[in-house]
C-alpha cells in the first residue's frame, strides 16, 4: 500500500474504526489489568462503549463528508458517550484531537503532532488532581514522540506509537499499586491502542494481537510502609451537564471538595461529569447550581471490587474436564464458589464466572460452548444482564446452542432438575425452561443509595428484598429484609424453598429466616446451600 502524506477525513473514520474494534477486542485484557486508580473495575469496557458512541456518531456521515463534519461527530460522539473515568479522559483527548483539524481538506504531520500536544494538554486541564504513571502519561509520551518525529506522516504515527509504548512499560515505576501488582496501567494500555491503529491506517504495520487472558497475572500485595494507599471513595457520579459556562469554575471548585477521579470535560453549555465520592447527594446537587444535570449514573464502586476479585481469582483455577463429553452439555454463568459447586453437582459441564456488575462477554460464552466438547449444548445466563450476550451465541459456533433464558442463580438450579445429559439439545431447551418457570427468584442485598421505592422510603445501608428488580422489602437487619421478602413471596401452593446463602449472611440471620419459614408456612420443606456469592447474603428460590 502507499503511504499517505496527510490524513483525510476518510483516513480518520479508518482509524477510528480500527480503534473501535481493538478495544473490543482487547476489553477484557484491559479490564483485568486495572488495579488503580481506584476500584474502576471496568477500564477496557468504559472505553470501548466510549468508542462505540463515536462510530454511532460516525455513521449517518455519508461517504464524501468533510473532515469538520468527521471532527465534529467525533467530539460529539466522545462527549455524549464517555463512560467512566478512563471513558470520560479519552473523549477530551480525542476532542482536543480533532478539535485542531480544519474545516477542509487533509491534515498533514506537523499539523497531527500540534493536533496530538493540543489533545495532551486539554485532558490534563479536564483532571483535578493529574497523576503520572496513567493514561495521561500515555497521552503525553505520545504527543512528544509525534513532536520529535513530525518529518512525515508514516514516522508520526510510528514515533508516538513507540514513544506511548515506552510510556506504558514504565508506569509501574510511577505508581506503587502497579508495581505491587505486577502489572502496567490499564487506561494507558487502552490508549496505546489509538496509537496502533494510526500506524494501521498509515503504514500497513499489524495491529497487536490480543494476549490470552490467562497470561494476564496481577499479584496481590500490602502496601509498603512508605506508600500512600489508594482512596477508597465509595461511589462512582456520572452525569451530563447542561450548565452555564461561566458557573463552571465554581461548580469543579465544590466537586474538588467532595471526591477524587474528577473529569470534567465539554464546553459551549454541555458537559460530562465524573467523579469518586462518599457523597452522592451533594455531588448531583453542585450540578444544580451551575445548569440541569441529565443521565445520571451513580455505580457502587465496592461492588466492582469484590465481584472482579472473586471473578480474577476464581478464573485462575479452571475446572478440569475428565468425563467424557455428554450428547448435550450444559454451559452456566456463575458467581460464587459455592454456587459453581452446585451447578457442577447438578451437571453443568462448564462455568462461566461473572455476575450482576462482571457481565461475560459474548466471547467468552462462545469459548465455554466450544470447549465442551458436545456437539449440542444448552445455555444458561442466571442473569438478566447475560441473556442478551447469552442469545448471540447460537449463530457464532458450529454446535447447535439452546438458551434457556434464566434470569436468576437459583432458576438455573431448577432448570437443571429438568436437564438429561442422553437427550437432545431440544429436548432437554424445552424441559429445562419449562422447570426454570416453576421457581420464583428472590434476593437480599443492601441499599447503596438512598431510593423512593414501591414499598416505600430506602436509606443507604437499609437491606432490601428484590423479586424481578423490584423492591418489595425493607428492613434494618439482613434477616428482617428477607422475611418480609419471603412473605409476599410464598403462597400456599408453594413446597419449597432454597436458600442460597452467600457473603453477609450468618447463622444467626440463616437461623431467623428458618424459624420464620417454619412459623409461618410449616408445610414447606427448606433446603439450606452455601453459595459464597459476593453482594447478595440470601438467594431464594421457592417452588
Amino acid at each position: 500500500m502507499s503511504t499517505p502524506t496527510s490524513l483525510s477525513a476518510l483516513d480518520v473514520r479508518a482509524v477510528i474504526t480500527t480503534y473501535r474494534e481493538l478495544l473490543h477486542a482487547h476489553r477484557n485484557v484491559i479490564n483485568r489489568l486495572n488495579v488503580y486508580p481506584v476500584p474502576d473495575g471496568d477500564t477496557g469496557t468504559n472505553m470501548a462503549l466510549t468508542m462505540d458512541s463515536v462510530y454511532s456518531a460516525l455513521e449517518p456521515l455519508r461517504p464524501e463528508a468533510t473532515l469538520g463534519e468527521v471532527a465534529r461527530a467525533v467530539a460529539h460522539g466522545s462527549l455524549m458517550g464517555a463512560r467512566g473515568n478512563s471513558g470520560v479522559i479519552l473523549s477530551q483527548l480525542l476532542r482536543g484531537l480533532v478539535g485542531a483539524f480544519p474545516e477542509r481538506g487533509n491534515v498533514d504531520a506537523p499539523a497531527l503532532a500540534t493536533a496530538l500536544g493540543r489533545a495532551d494538554e486539554l485532558a490534563r486541564q479536564a483532571v483535578a488532581r493529574p497523576v503520572e504513571g496513567t493514561i495521561l502519561s500515555v497521552a503525553r509520551a505520545g504527543a512528544r514522540g509525534a513532536l520529535d518525529h513530525d518529518d512525515s506522516l508514516a514516522a508520526l504515527a510510528r514515533g508516538a506509537r513507540d514513544a506511548a509504548a515506552d510510556a506504558l512499560a514504565h508506569t509501574p515505576e510511577q505508581l506503587p499499586a502497579l508495581r505491587r501488582a505486577g502489572v502496567v496501567d490499564s487506561g494507558g494500555s487502552g490508549l496505546l491502542l489509538l496509537f496502533c491503529a494510526l500506524c494501521f491506517v498509515v503504514t500497513g504495520d499489524a495491529v497487536p494481537e490480543v494476549p490470552p487472558i490467562e497470561s494476564i497475572v496481577v499479584r496481590d500485595g500490602a502496601p509498603d510502609d512508605d506508600e500512600t494507599v489508594t482512596n477508597d471513595l465509595r461511589y462512582e457520579v456520572m452525569y451530563l451537564l447542561d450548565a452555564d459556562d461561566a458557573k463552571m469554575h465554581a461548580f469543579r471548585d465544590v466537586w474538588t471538595g467532595l471526591g477524587d477521579s474528577i473529569v470534567i470535560v465539554g464546553g459551549d453549555g454541555l458537559y460530562n461529569c465524573h467523579i469518586h465520592t462518599d457523597d452522592v447527594g451533594a455531588a448531583i446537587e453542585a450540578a444544580l447550581d451551575a445548569g440541569r444535570p441529565r443521565e445520571i449514573r451513580v455505580t457502587d464502586l465496592n461492588d466492582q471490587i469484590i465481584e472482579e476479585r472473586w471473578v480474577r481469582d476464581a478464573s485462575s483455577a479452571p475446572w478440569s474436564e475428565d468425563s467424557p463429553a455428554p450428547t448435550t452439555a450444559v454451559i452456566a454463568v456463575v458467581v460464587g464458589d459455592g454456587v459453581g459447586r452446585i451447578f457442577r453437582s447438578l451437571g453443568v459441564r462448564q462455568l462461566v464466572l461473572g455476575g450482576q456488575s462482571m457481565n461475560p462477554s459474548t466471547g467468552d460464552l462462545v469459548a465455554a460452548v466450544r470447549a465442551s466438547g458436545s456437539r449440542q449444548v444448552v445455555l444458561l445466563p442466571n442473569n438478566k444482564n447475560v441473556v442478551a450476550a447469552a442469545l448471540q451465541v447460537p449463530a457464532l459456533v458450529d454446535q447447535t446452542v439452546r438458551v434457556v433464558a434464566t434470569t436468576s442463580i437459583v432458576g438455573g438450579f431448577s432448570a437443571l432438575l429438568a436437564y438429561d445429559p442422553d437427550a437432545e439439545a431440544d429436548e432437554n431447551a424445552e424441559a429445562m425452561t419449562a422447570s426454570a418457570q416453576n421457581v420464583v427468584a428472590g434476593e437480599v442485598t443492601q441499599a447503596v443509595r438512598g431510593a423512593e421505592t414501591e414499598v416505600g422510603t430506602v436509606r443507604e445501608g437499609e437491606w432490601i428484598g428484590l423479586h424481578d428488580s423490584t423492591v418489595l422489602a425493607v428492613s434494618d437487619s439482613v434477616s428482617g429484609a428477607a422475611n418480609r421478602l419471603l412473605a409476599v413471596l410464598v403462597r400456599p401452593e408453594h413446597e419449597l424453598v432454597t436458600i442460597i446463602e452467600g457473603d453477609g449472611s450468618t447463622p444467626a440471620a440463616t437461623g431467623r429466616v428458618r424459624e420464620f419459614l417454619a412459623e409461618e408456612y410449616p408445610h414447606v420443606t427448606v433446603e439450606v446451600h452455601h453459595g459464597g456469592q459476593p453482594l447478595y447474603p440470601y438467594l431464594f428460590g421457592i417452588e
